[in-house]
């Protein structure tokens, strides 16, 4: 597939962060874009309709991971992502000309805690994040059954100046409450927007890249660690700290997102050649704030 070439991209789930800048990528390079909504009653055979011919499928589907998970809210997160790949798979099956390249959203919270993890890692967790990963990932994969060739992208924590995880983080610290999310000691995974954009970029123009794929920067830090840098950076304390008891009575279950440790390595890239632009976290926060 050559990136010079004017290509018809469908994006579901274009409104969200990604989803968004990812408009911005492809609309400068002039290719043919179409934002795809799929809802509870869209059929199948739309879908396929608005699929047909084109050259990638990029899935960022799902409702926001970092809320409180009540029983109802678990079944967005469920809904929202397995149902909706379903659909987008089952629509593709059923197209004459077949997408090239599908690529569809995952997350490093797949992973067990307190080890680390390359792309090939299949040591899981058990909780519902990782059973959420676990089912999306494999229907996205079942369109590899017709030839489709498929690249998981586990996104780890996403930095940019435009919304995402720095959005929620930098107010407490500009405000000088700043600090570490319960004990601190666990690892973050976590990768700047534009080597997120980069990445997708170098997978469409790497036919040999398939699977699951760490979307995180070679260097994973602590909480603490990155506690200190936001402190160092904005030049304000970072001492305080939100206990991991208050971090569950607002979120619940969803406190694992932010207090679980997830330790993973972007192998594939590496191996493939990619380079990061945001390595070091001390040098990602200085271009986004």
């Amino acid at each position: 597939m050559s990136i010079g070439n004017k290509l018809k991209i469908v994006i579901c789930g274009k409104s969200g962060l990604v989803g968004s800048k990812l408009e911005e990528l492809f609309n400068a390079n002039h290719n043919e874009l179409i934002g795809l909504k799929v809802r509870e009653n869209t059929s199948v055979e739309s879908i396929a309709q608005q699929l047909e011919s084109s050259d990638i499928i990029i899935n960022l589907s799902g409702t926001t991971i970092l809320a409180r998970w009540s029983d109802n809210y678990k079944k967005k997160l469920y809904s929202s992502r397995i149902d909706t790949t379903k659909k987008l798979v089952d629509a593709m099956e059923i197209c004459k000309e077949k997408p090239k390249l599908f690529l569809s959203a995952s997350a490093v919270g797949i992973y067990a805690s307190n080890v680390s993890h390359d792309d090939n890692s299949k040591n899981f967790a058990d909780d519902f994040l990782s059973l959420l990963c676990q089912d999306w990932e494999a229907e996205a994969l079942r369109a590899e059954d017709f030839g489709v060739r498929v690249a998981i992208m586990r996104f780890g924590v996403i930095y940019a100046k435009e919304g995402g995880a720095m959005q929620k983080m930098l107010p407490p610290f500009k405000m000088g409450v700043g600090g570490r999310l319960g004990s601190g000691e666990q690892m973050v995974s976590w990768i700047h927007i534009d080597d997120l954009l980069r990445a997708i970029e170098f997978i469409m123009k790497t036919p040999e890249i398939r699977g699951s794929l760490n979307f995180t920067t070679p260097y994973p830090l602590s909480n603490n660690e990155q506690t200190k840098i936001l402190g160092k950076v904005l030049n304000r304390p970072s001492f305080f700290c939100v206990p991991a008891f208050l971090v569950k009575l607002i979120f619940g279950e969803g406190a694992h997102v932010v207090l679980d440790s997830k330790e993973a390595y972007p192998t594939k890239l590496l191996e493939h050649g990619f380079k990061f632009h945001y390595e070091k976290f001390e040098d990602a926060l200085k271009s986004i704030v």
